[in-house]
């Protein structure tokens, strides 16, 4: 990778890149502190593995939020998706208005201004990447799309939880609605939530993907009116998580063998720790993903876009969440 801050030969970045990643896995490590180690490995030694980066994160994000759904109760999950559901269509509808007039206000281009609406108003990263073949949106917009959302979403990671705890007082049910509706992507959401306490990440995760789930009609919408015949990606992951959720919650009724103790603990308990190990590992590679070139392309106009919408769903639903739920 060019550009780094240290003039390292490339077998010499590759093992502090590995030492680092073996620590994830091996260590302790909440996920806040894990995107910071693949922050300063991104902007002090360099990615050597960069090429690899994107798949390798959304296929062990994927994977790992399925595992995690081998510790959530249905009947909780479905209570928590039935709660969130009328929050989630009006935020949405909320957010995708507010960040038209905002973008237009500042004058960004349109592609990159919906791209960050969408990004903001569903999931981040996987709303940018179903809605950027529609609209025809070119790299840089894109790049300058994801890079904002991800600068906003490493802010989240750290300080949702000190909010939620030390400065709201929310409930673990409050702050898991919060982080689903306020922080963009879902591994951010899953990381500050599960800081937070189980039932928050239960409610978090569940609600998040629900609201996931948005990028299938939202895209078709956009696919209408933009007279696009691009190809819309539909996350498939949600499904085998929803999976994932039935089987532990009643096949153990049924297969009694399933919830035998493997040293003190089940068998869905230690798929669910992997699901926890595997996000982890995710949040180092996203945070290792950042480069100097993605920071300086991003600009300030669609920062402060990315910014107003961050503070008016934010804080909006902080509102009505502490004075609803």
């Amino acid at each position: 990778m060019k550009g780094t801050l240290l003039n390292l030969p490339n077998t010499a970045r590759q093992i502090i890149f590995v030492l680092c990643l073996v620590c994830c896995i091996v260590l302790p490590i909440d996920p806040p502190l894990a995107l910071l180690m693949g922050l300063i490995i991104a902007l002090v030694v360099g990615h050597p593995f960069l090429s690899m980066n994107k798949k390798a994160t959304t296929l062990l994000l994927q994977v790992s939020v399925v595992c995690l759904g081998f510790k959530i109760n249905f009947e909780e999950a479905m209570k928590a998706g039935k709660d969130g559901f009328l929050f989630t269509v009006g935020t949405i509808a909320a957010t995708l208005i507010a960040g038209y007039f905002i973008g237009k206000k500042l004058k960004i281009d349109k592609n990159t201004s919906t791209l960050i609406s969408n990004g903001t108003a569903i999931c981040g990263g996987s709303a940018i990447a179903a809605i950027a073949p529609i609209i025809k949106a070119n790299d840089e917009q894109i790049s300058v799309s994801l890079g904002t959302i991800f600068i906003l979403n490493s802010i989240a990671l750290f300080i949702f939880p000190w909010i939620g705890a030390h400065l709201i007082h929310f409930t673990d049910e409050q702050f898991g609605t919060w982080c689903a509706i306020a922080i963009h992507d879902t591994s951010s959401v899953v990381g500050a939530a599960g800081k937070f306490s189980q039932k928050a990440l239960t409610v978090a995760t569940t609600i998040k993907l629900e609201r996931a789930l948005w990028i299938i009609p939202l895209s078709l919408l956009t696919a209408y009116f933009q007279k696009s015949t691009g190809k819309i990606k539909i996350p498939y992951f949600i499904f085998y998580f929803l999976l994932a959720i039935l089987v532990s919650t009643y096949l153990p009724a049924y297969l009694p063998a399933l919830n035998a103790p493997i040293a003190d603990n089940t068998l869905f308990m230690w798929v669910y720790k992997f699901g926890r190990l595997g996000l982890v590992v995710t949040l180092f590679l996203i945070g290792s993903g950042l480069s100097l070139k993605t920071i300086t392309a991003v600009g300030w106009r669609p920062i402060l876009q990315g910014v107003l919408l961050w503070l008016i769903i934010g804080s909006l639903s902080l509102v009505v969440i502490k004075n609803v739920l």
